[in-house]
């Protein structure tokens, strides 16, 4: 370790210890929140705009949540390294370029705000405000989607935050932005951003029953991502 928590960013944030969580997890918590209210919110803004052309709404969608996630990761990368992601926590942490006793509280503070975020969005576009999704995302393919997604994004984060890369924020959110066209499950990537769109019956929903199927598939992701990091390891 050296003392500092890598951000997304790819600098340092504020070394995280026992009697500094509340900051950084704080900004966890509402940075998941405003990235989900993003994706939810947008979502149904394409919808409804879009004439029922889901091409044009998945694009709009897109663009939307990259242009939230890069502001984001900007905001609160020098406060919490801005992960909004359990799997980007969790690859982090086992590289060594962030706190293990951070884990929990991070993760914690990802899933409710994610939950928030989503039921901010209900709020905002006069929604129930809890309402589980009925939208069905299964199968191999979705599964390999998923599986995709999250690895190019763990890898992308491990081998860019390791560099301490300028331009990761914006490689980050391009990413996403591409992935939501390249993957079959338009790359949710995340475990606590599939919880949280398991209870919007929304454009970006998923239905709860799917959610696991997703969540072990980003899993497979992360580890496959840490281990091909190894190969690309600088002396």
């Amino acid at each position: 370790m050296n003392g500092c928590s890598t951000t997304a960013a790819g600098g340092c944030a504020d070394p995280v210890t026992a009697q500094s969580l509340t900051r950084p997890v704080a900004a966890e918590a509402i940075g998941t929140a405003l990235l989900l209210a993003a994706v939810v919110g947008s979502g149904i803004m394409a919808e409804r705009l879009s004439g029922g052309n889901a091409g044009v709404a998945l694009l709009a969608n897109a663009i939307a949540t990259g242009g939230a996630l890069y502001a984001l990761i900007i905001l609160f990368g020098p406060i919490s390294g801005a992960h909004f992601n359990p799997a980007v926590t969790i690859a982090l942490a086992v590289r060594g370029m962030a706190e293990r006793r951070a884990i929990l509280p991070y993760v914690m503070a990802q899933i409710a705000g994610g939950i928030l975020g989503v039921w901010l969005a209900h709020l905002m576009f006069d929604l129930p405000i809890v309402h589980a999704s009925l939208k069905a995302r299964t199968g191999i393919g979705q599964w390999a989607g998923e599986m995709t997604a999250t690895f190019g994004l763990i890898l992308l984060i491990v081998i860019g935050a390791r560099r301490q890369s300028t331009a990761l924020p914006a490689a980050v959110a391009c990413y996403i932005v591409g992935a939501y066209w390249f993957t079959s499950s338009t790359s949710f990537a995340n475990p606590a951003v599939t919880i949280a769109r398991s209870l919007s019956d929304t454009f970006a929903g998923i239905a709860p029953i799917h959610a696991p199927g997703f969540i072990a598939a980003q899993g497979v992701g992360l580890v496959l991502a840490l281990l091909a990091s190894m190969l690309f390891k600088e002396d």
